[in-house]
């Protein structure tokens, strides 16, 4: 069975279980065990029509179509942001500045 049929089920069972708890309080009256399964069966109902709920939300995805849209401000970012962190971008030990500060290194001879 599919979930949905397994929904409908439930509730047509649960439909069926509050008729039964109806007909049980028409002679014990207001009595507080009946009471206490009455209110059990109305909760039921609503865990049941909360899972119907959030099984219909799952199914039904979002528009993919529609991307989120992240607006950028044009303004400059703060330069205080970028004050404690390193470059290490593309190129950063390869500028002019690097290769003249690193000291030529020559591979040792063989015999």
């Amino acid at each position: 069975m599919s979930v949905h049929e397994e929904l409908a089920h439930a509730r047509h069972a649960l439909d069926d279980l509050v008729r039964a708890v109806e007909r049980l309080q028409i002679p014990r009256g207001n009595d507080p065990d009946v009471r206490r399964v009455r209110v059990d069966t109305d909760h039921l109902r609503e865990d049941l029509d909360l899972l119907r709920q959030s099984m219909a939300a799952e199914e039904s995805p979002a528009d993919p179509a529609q991307p989120q849209i992240v607006f950028i401000p044009r303004t400059p970012y703060d330069p205080s942001m970028w004050a404690d962190c390193e470059d290490e971008g593309i190129g950063s030990r390869h500028g002019p500045e690097r290769r003249q500060a690193r000291p030529a290194r020559r591979l040792p001879r063989r015999a």
